[in-house]
Order: structure tokens, then C-alpha cells, then sequence
């Protein structure tokens, strides 16, 4: 369940990630674009962090990593850090779920890291409120 594209020999397309996520291609694909044209980022496919991350798509503005976003078996993960400021402008506003992300972060100075696995509407909502407070 939630199995990642491991295979480091064979670089996928966007294409290819989005069908791989299987029911949640379209929300995938949408939020690609999405940041890309809202924010300007850059997209690169990578394959970061070692094996057990696996393929993803890097968006970045200026150089500055705004988050990655991992293909999953039926779902996507994104990745990204905040500062604990600009979680708590938000986090009334998101659902439980993504607010015991926000709680169970991996501290990294002022704010942390969370890995957020998207698997339904309300989870791409979030997501892109958090990416949103992020580019702002």
C-alpha cells in the first residue's frame, strides 16, 4: 500500500508518475500545475534523499526548494517544511488529519518538516493551503 517508484534505473515521465498514483492521477497532475503556473516554480523529476523516497517532482523557485512531491501507489506524499509561524496561521483552518501532520512534524529549527500523503479532496485542499502559506 502507498509504494513508491523505487527503481532508480528507469527516470519516469510526469506522465507516468500520474498514473502510477492511480485514483488520485488527476490531483497529482493538477497540483503540479498548479504550483507551477500560481507560483513559478520550476519542476524537475528527481530521485532524492535515498532509495526509500523514490521518485519525485521537485518544485523549486530561485533555487529555493518550496517542496517535492513523491508518486505513490493510489496517492502522492509532498514534502515541505515551515516555519512553526506560518503553521500556526493556518492550522485552525485544516482538518485533523493534517493537523496531526502539523503535530508530529520532524522539528528542524523554527518549524519542521512533514511528509503529507494525499489521498482525497480535503487532503488536496490542505495541501495546497499549506503551499500557498509557504510561497507567500
Amino acid at each position: 500500500m502507498y509504494e513508491r517508484m523505487l527503481n532508480k534505473q528507469a527516470t519516469p515521465t510526469i506522465e507516468e508518475m500520474a498514473e502510477f498514483c492511480g485514483e488520485n492521477s488527476e490531483e497529482f497532475s493538477l497540483l503540479n500545475e498548479w504550483l507551477k503556473s500560481a507560483f513559478n516554480t520550476e519542476q524537475k523529476i528527481v530521485f532524492p534523499y535515498g532509495n526509500k523516497y523514490g521518485w519525485g517532482v521537485a518544485h523549486k523557485n530561485k533555487n529555493k526548494l518550496i517542496c517535492n512531491v513523491f508518486a505513490e501507489e493510489n496517492a502522492f506524499t509532498v514534502m515541505m517544511r515551515l516555519s512553526d509561524k506560518q503553521y500556526k496561521a493556518v492550522y485552525h483552518q485544516l482538518q485533523k488529519y493534517t493537523q496531526e501532520c502539523i503535530d508530529n512534524r520532524y522539528p528542524c529549527g523554527d518549524g519542521g518538516w512533514i511528509h503529507y500523503r494525499v489521498t482525497c479532496n480535503e487532503h488536496f485542499d490542505d495541501i495546497k493551503t499549506l503551499l500557498s502559506v509557504k510561497c507567500s
